[in-house]
């Protein structure tokens, strides 16, 4: 359905491995795509960093290409972010202080142990888990390790500061925080306390579809809007507007989020909740649960030699015995391990590349299986949808479809973060605009029935669950 107002967007999705530009016009149309690639920087002890100035030079250099490949002026600029990632800066000068410290990195578990007793009160006030995963416990550790000076907040602040001048976060990343109230959706002081961070200086909370200020870093004067987390970004674009309504975004981690509807939901079995979007119609809610390693998993084995080339020319007809938990870079939702390491089990002499590429991609469709069970125990879940990069490999879809014993849809656009993000920027240019309307209607462009039968689902399922329990040990 076309926009009444004409509006033409450029979208951008500021994610872990580079960043990706398209300009979008009224009725959903891709006009150009740029991307950018960042390689984030792997180190010691759980180290996972990205270079900030080549993060920001990769949003103008993006956004600029798109622009030039399409024809006519933008109307706005829209933002999805990383989500957790953060960084100290100068809030005068705008330059960093010190490397992104990536979603992913895991050398704040000392700040989390050492909060042990503040876990409970912080899932009650925050709706999650006490994890380096998260916002505050990075910010915590950076303070302590790396600098006292300027302001430490998410890449988007940063990003959306060289762009407009403005100091904002929008809602459902700082729900990302461990320092929100998820159900007032406003910074909580006493949070803010617990990780020895009262002095800090917070951005202002703005809504997913609110006009933050104006920018000519692509061209002549344009507003910027349209600030969200990209894995919410991809659930509005899948148009999970209902409970129960869910998807998988397979990216450098796999990250399955369901619609809870307006009031933020409390897991009993190792889920979060955080803001879906805000809007000028209220908020919605999601529960989410991740998997650290996909994508960034297939690149290991390519690293290694395992893999050369795609998934469904390399993967085994099954994989001979081998169970894997790719557990590159710990464990998240619902074991929330952070040391928890990769394993091999069931290797003979007789075992091919082709069974460990097998086992490392069923090891990743079992995680998700487990997530949805979580959901579909909690939330209801009534369909599930999924999109990414691995959603090319009809191999892994059949194995995902197999294990979680429900069709999966595939998204028709491999764009579904920047879609997601360009609706509410539909909605801010178009102040009558409802979210359903802002979304293009889509339909799926394939959809994977399961082959197996529910029995041989549950006997894999429990074989690759011993087997990860037993790699666990104790903490």
């Amino acid at each position: 359905m076309a926009n009444p107002g004409g509006h033409r967007i450029l979208a951008i999705d500021q994610g872990t491995s580079g960043t990706k530009a398209i300009v979008i016009d009224s009725d959903g149309v891709i006009e150009s795509l740029a991307e950018v690639p960042i390689r984030p920087v792997y180190g010691s002890g759980s180290s996972v960093e990205q270079d900030p100035v080549a993060l920001l030079s990769s949003v103008r250099e993006a956004g600029r290409a798109a622009i030039a490949s399409a024809e006519g002026a933008i109307d706005a600029v829209t933002l999805a972010n990383q989500g957790e990632t953060v960084l100290a800066w100068d809030p005068a000068s705008g330059e960093p202080l010190t490397p992104a410290i990536v979603w992913q990195d895991g050398r704040s578990q000392e700040v989390c142990d050492e909060m042990q007793d503040e876990a409970e009160f912080l899932a009650a006030r925050t709706g999650l888990v006490l994890d380096p995963y998260f916002t505050a416990p990075k910010m915590a550790w950076l303070r302590r390790h790396l600098t006292r000076e300027g302001v430490v907040t998410t890449t988007d602040t940063w990003i959306v500061h060289a762009l407009t001048g403005e100091f904002v976060t929008d809602v459902t990343t700082a729900s990302r925080s461990l320092l929100l109230d998820v159900d007032t959706c406003d910074w909580g002081h006493d949070l803010l306390d617990a990780f020895g961070l009262g002095s800090e200086r917070l951005p202002r909370l703005v809504r997913c579809d609110e006009v933050v200020g104006t920018t000519s870093a692509f061209g002549p004067e344009v507003p910027v809007t349209g600030l969200i987390v990209d894995q919410q970004a991809a659930l509005l674009a899948e148009s999970c507007f209902r409970p129960g309504q869910a998807k998988c975004t397979y990216g450098t981690g796999a990250f399955v989020l369901a619609n809870v509807g307006e009031t933020a939901l409390r897991s009993r079995d190792g889920l979060t909740t955080s803001v879906a979007w805000a809007t000028r119609e209220g908020v919605t809610y999601c529960v989410d649960g991740q998997v650290f390693t996909v994508a960034s998993a297939l690149r290991w084995l390519t690293d290694v030699g395992l893999l050369d080339g795609d998934v469904d020319s390399a993967v085994a007809e099954d994989s001979g015995g081998v169970l894997c938990s790719p557990a590159l870079a710990g464990l998240g939702a619902p074991w929330w391990r952070s040391d928890a390491q990769a394993s091999f089990t069931g290797l003979s002499l007789s075992t091919t590349r082709g069974n460990l590429v097998r086992a490392v991609v069923e090891g990743v469709a079992a995680q998700v299986r487990d997530l949805v069970m979580v959901m579909a125990g909690e939330a209801g879940l009534t369909s599930l949808r999924v999109d990414g990069g691995l959603t090319q490999s009809a191999a892994f879809m059949q194995i995902q479809a197999d294990l979680v014993q429900r069709p999966v849809e595939v998204y028709p656009s491999p764009h579904a973060t920047a879609l997601g993000t360009a609706a509410l920027g539909r909605m801010a240019l178009s102040p009558g605009m409802l979210v359903e309307n802002a979304v293009w209607e889509w339909n799926p462009a394939r959809v994977f029935e399961p082959r197996w039968s529910p029995e041989r689902a549950e006997e894999h399922m429990d074989r690759w669950r011993r087997t990860l329990t037993s790699s666990l040990g104790e903490r």
